[in-house]
C-alpha cells in the first residue's frame, strides 16, 4: 500500500478492492478476523496469499449467522488451503470484530467479507499503515486466539475495543463534541447513548443520526461516527447495549484529512436536499421510536439475534476470474 497513512473505502467497489489490496500486500503473515466470509474474490485473494508462502491465520466464531454448517464449510475451505484456524471460545462474549492485518498495513471494517456486504450494503472500511495500529491489532488477535484477557499495554489510543473500553471511549468521544455529531448506525438503541445525544442537541450541537433501513439503494449496515468534522470512528461497533457490553467489537479512530473530507462529502449528501431516495434522517430528539425496536441482523435484516440460516461458502477456492 502507498500514499497516506489512512484510506477510507465507502462504496461497495472500494470496499472489496481495499480488502483484496490489504490481503495482497501480505508477504510473510496475514491475520484475518472473520465473522462471516463467502465472497469468492476475497477467498481467492487468501488462496493467492497462501500460494506465495504467506503464513495465514484466521480467527472465527461459532456463533455467526449460518450456524455450525456455515462455519464448518468455511473452516474446510480455509484449512484445506493451508490456513491456521482459531475459534473464539468465550461462552458469553460474542465475537463480531472484522479486521485484517498484513505485514505493514491493516484494515478495520464494519462489513463482513461476504458478497452481500461487498455489493449491497452501506458499510465502511478503513485501511492504515500506522505501525502502532498494525502492532496493536496483531497483539489483540494473538490474545483472542489464546483466549486471554486483554492487557492495557495493547490498548492503542486509536483502537476502541468492546467490551473492554467501548462504552467509556465512545461516551468520551461523543461528549467531546463542540459543534456537530454525525452518526450512521441502524442499531443505535442504547438508552444512555441516546440520552447523551439528546443532551448534546439541547446544548446547541448539531446531532444527525442516520438510522433508516436503507442508504440510497443499499441496505443499512455500516457504523460510522464523525465528531466536529475532525475525527471519525469506523468499525463493527454499534451504539447498542449488546454491542457495547457483550461482544468482541473493534473500531478505529482517524483524523486523517483525506479520510475526514471523504466522509464529510458522504454525510453532506445524506443531509442535503439530494438525500438518497428522499428518506429523512432522524436526530437524537425527534426520533420517537421505542428503544430496542429496530434490531437487525449483521447484514441489515430485522432480527433479535444472528442465528438461523445463511449463505454457505463454496466447497473450494475457485480460480480468480473477472466479476
Amino acid at each position: 500500500m502507498t500514499g497516506a497513512s489512512d484510506r477510507i473505502a465507502i462504496t461497495p467497489e472500494e470496499r472489496r478492492a481495499a480488502v483484496i489490496e490489504v490481503i495482497g500486500a501480505a508477504r510473510s503473515r496475514l491475520l484475518l478476523s472473520l465473522f462471516r466470509c463467502d465472497d469468492f474474490a476475497v477467498l481467492d485473494a487468501i488462496a493467492d496469499a497462501l500460494g506465495r508462502g504467506v503464513h495465514v491465520e484466521v480467527l472465527m466464531t461459532d456463533r455467526a449467522r449460518g450456524g455450525r454448517k456455515g462455519r464448518d464449510q468455511l473452516e474446510t475451505v480455509l484449512g484445506d488451503a493451508g490456513a491456521t484456524l482459531h475459534r473464539y471460545g468465550d461462552p458469553v462474549v460474542k465475537y463480531h470484530a472484522k479486521y485484517i492485518v498484513a505485514d505493514t498495513c491493516a484494515l478495520v471494517a464494519s462489513a463482513n467479507w461476504t458478497h452481500k456486504c461487498l455489493e449491497r450494503t452501506c458499510d465502511f472500511a478503513l485501511a492504515t499503515t500506522d505501525a502502532g495500529v498494525v502492532r496493536a491489532l496483531a497483539a489483540v488477535f494473538a490474545i483472542d486466539c489464546a483466549e486471554k484477557a486483554l492487557a492495557s499495554d495493547v490498548m492503542h489510543e486509536r483502537l476502541i475495543i468492546g467490551p473492554e473500553n467501548a462504552r467509556e471511549r465512545l461516551t468520551a468521544l461523543l461528549r467531546s463534541a463542540k459543534s456537530s455529531l454525525d452518526i450512521v448506525d441502524p442499531k443505535l438503541t442504547d438508552p444512555a447513548i441516546r440520552e447523551l445525544l439528546a443532551a448534546c442537541r439541547r446544548a446547541g450541537i448539531r446531532v444527525t443520526c442516520h438510522e433508516g433501513d436503507r442508504v440510497g439503494s443499499l441496505a443499512a449496515h455500516g457504523k460510522l461516527i464523525v465528531v466536529d468534522d475532525r475525527v471519525a470512528v469506523i468499525g463493527s461497533l454499534s451504539l447498542s447495549a449488546m454491542h457495547l457490553a457483550f461482544r468482541r467489537e473493534l473500531a478505529l479512530t482517524t483524523t486523517d484529512p483525506g479520510v475526514i473530507a471523504s466522509l464529510n462529502d458522504f454525510l453532506r449528501a445524506l443531509r442535503g436536499d439530494g438525500r438518497p431516495e428522499g428518506r429523512p434522517h432522524r436526530n437524537a430528539e425527534s426520533d420517537g421510536r421505542p428503544e430496542g425496536r429496530h434490531h437487525r441482523d449483521d447484514e441489515g435484516r430485522h432480527r433479535d439475534d444472528e442465528g438461523g440460516g445463511g449463505t454457505s461458502v463454496a466447497p473450494a477456492f475457485r480460480p480468480a476470474s473477472p466479476r
